[in-house]
């Protein structure tokens, strides 16, 4: 069975600083794209960031670039996501999405046709989600 579990998530003030865990079971950590996707209360999910298991592949949503940064322990077959100078428009509930069933070479799909830019459709299973709540 495969699963996603978000961990890290919480209370902070504007300015400071979270990391995100994605621990992923079930698919081989070989070969995937993980993504990163945030909902705040009365918006559309948006995408935030991905990457693939060559790490050839990194993006971000331009809300993010320059404050959080994606990176992958394969031997914990866990994505992270650094989040600093959180502002209070980072609230939201993060959840992190895998693509892991190929045949093709994992990508991440950015283009300018979803919120954030990442496609939600293109990831086959996703976590339950983890709380970010950045005071002002």
């Amino acid at each position: 069975e495969v699963q996603l579990v978000e961990s890290g998530g919480g209370l902070v003030q504007a300015g400071g600083s979270l990391r995100l865990s994605c621990a992923a079971s079930g698919f081989s950590f070989e070969r995937f794209a993980i993504g990163w996707f945030r909902q705040a209360p009365g918006k559309e999910r948006e995408g935030v960031s991905c990457i693939t298991s060559t790490e050839e592949s990194s993006v971000y949503a331009d809300s993010v670039k320059g404050r959080f940064a994606i990176s992958s322990d394969n031997a914990k077959n866990t994505v992270y996501l650094q989040m600093n100078s959180l502002k209070p428009d980072d609230t939201a509930v993060y959840y992190c999405a895998a693509e892991f069933k190929g045949p093709l070479p994992p990508v991440c799909p950015f283009g300018n046709s979803w919120p954030g830019g990442l496609n939600p459709l293109y990831f086959d299973s996703w976590g339950q989600g983890a709380q970010v709540t950045v005071s002002s």
